[in-house]
């Protein structure tokens, strides 16, 4: 079998170069040739490089079904495992509290062992989860098989960036569109499809989110000829690299990327919980509700690939961080004024809207130089965002509650916005990176 070698991102600096901002080249000692290691796609052959853009794609399409494939069946699992509603709400909250508390170890992991291998063990943790999960008898069981499935996300979230910033320095733009888009997809494939295809093989709640653990089986076989193509690093004899030396909660670049990913994760996780029922209480169909929430998530396939090619050739990233927030204030201010009438295109202008996702990726990416950098910034910033997101759909459903209405939740979505868009000019400057200490 093939073997791509997978160096660890620590010792190799990846500085920028020239005037493509798309471009992130090496920095080789004073008259060494160019760096065309095997490590770089620049060293790899043409099948070792399909063999990592496959993988890439296939890891991300694994990062949400654990989440979205649960939601169709949440009322059956609860009646069978006899689940009470603070433990279903629990899990409505786990992802964001596991990628914020499992997510902060990916870099120290992937200094250890190196990014690829980390990956692998991350996949391995979302299959066993999803494999494990149908067979639980109690809801103790079910919770621990979901926390180890979120566990082996949260890694594969922050390093992601890193495989990308490692392996395709000259592709950043490209390949986080790819990986944007591919995580879509998988979003979306999970919530569609998970009660028709049980359905459809005559199977209940069990099968319908266990089947989520093929396509993680499938990732392991393309991770694993990677991993065995690895440089072993032994943990006391490997040098750390520059992004060792980061203090990154020094960092204005950081804590900008960190506040700015948890607005973003905020809006999407609202609209994701809430936004049919808004439309419902509005007087739409149920069956209505659900399609306009499926054209929201389904805006970001095609976007997901497209913004973070533009972002990368851009020497700031403020306007588009301007319109994708003015498309959520627009679809907040529709939903406030109109919510049925013009449903469609609220939906729409929150599916752009909810974008920030890709572009805060690509902005990860270009804010270190090193992929020991990124890591740190990547775990940095999604651990911080993460738990910033964690009360957002909460206080919406309390303040609902409270006023028996929407206006407040849709004012205080509207002030966050506002405030996204604010602290996203501070993280669109280009010419900030962790390793100075901006």
């Amino acid at each position: 079998m093939m073997h791509v070698v997978a160096e660890d991102p620590a010792t190799i600096d990846h500085g920028a170069e020239g005037g493509n901002p798309d471009s992130v080249g090496t920095h080789p000692a004073p008259g060494a040739p160019p760096d065309v290691s095997p490590g770089t796609v620049a060293g790899a052959s043409p099948w070792a490089r399909r063999l990592l853009v496959a993988g890439i794609v296939l890891a991300a399409l694994n990062l949400r079904p654990a989440i979205t494939a649960l939601g169709p069946f949440l009322e059956e699992v609860r009646g069978a495992l006899a689940m009470n509603g603070t433990v279903a709400g629990l899990l409505t909250s786990a992802p964001a509290l596991c990628f914020a508390v499992f997510g902060g170890a990916a870099p120290r992991l992937a200094r250890r062992w190196g990014p690829a291998a980390v990956v692998l063990a991350g996949m391995a943790a979302v299959t066993a989860g999803l494999a494990l999960r149908p067979l639980a008898g109690a809801t103790a069981w079910f919770l621990a098989s979901s926390a180890l499935a979120l566990a082996g996300i949260a890694v594969g979230n922050v390093l992601m960036p890193v495989v990308v910033k490692r392996w395709f320095p000259d592709r950043i733009g490209p390949m986080t569109g790819l990986y944007s888009m591919s995580l879509s997809v998988g979003t979306a494939a999970a919530a569609a499809l998970t009660v028709p295809a049980a359905r459809t093989l005559g199977g209940d709640w069990r099968l319908g989110l266990g089947m989520w653990a093929l396509p993680g089986a499938l990732a392991l076989l393309v991770w694993a000829p990677v991993v065995r193509g690895a440089r072993a690093r032994a943990a006391g004899t490997a040098a750390e690299g520059p992004g060792a030396e980061i203090r990154i909660t020094r960092s204005g670049t950081a804590w900008s990327l960190g506040v700015f990913f948890g607005f973003q994760a905020t809006a999407a996780y609202v609209v994701m919980g809430w936004l049919p029922q808004i439309f419902r209480d509005a007087g739409v169909p149920a069956s209505t509700a659900g399609l306009l929430l499926a054209l929201t998530m389904g805006m970001s396939i095609p976007l997901s690939y497209v913004l973070p090619r533009i972002a990368a050739r851009l020497s700031h990233q403020g306007p588009l961080v301007a319109v994708l927030a003015c498309c959520g204030l627009g679809g907040y201010a529709g939903l406030w004024l109109a919510p049925a009438q013009g449903a469609w295109a609220w939906a729409l202008l929150l599916g752009v809207s909810n974008c920030a996702f890709p572009l805060v990726l690509t902005m990860i990416g270009m804010r270190a130089r090193t992929g020991a950098g990124v890591a740190k910034l990547s775990a940095f910033a999604q651990g911080t965002g993460y738990l910033i997101a964690v009360p957002g759909p909460l206080l919406v459903g309390a303040l609902h509650q409270h006023t028996g209405g929407w206006h407040a939740p849709l004012a205080l979505m509207a002030a966050l916005m506002t405030a996204q868009l604010a602290v996203g000019l501070v993280a669109g400057r280009r010419d900030r990176c962790v390793e100075d200490g901006g």
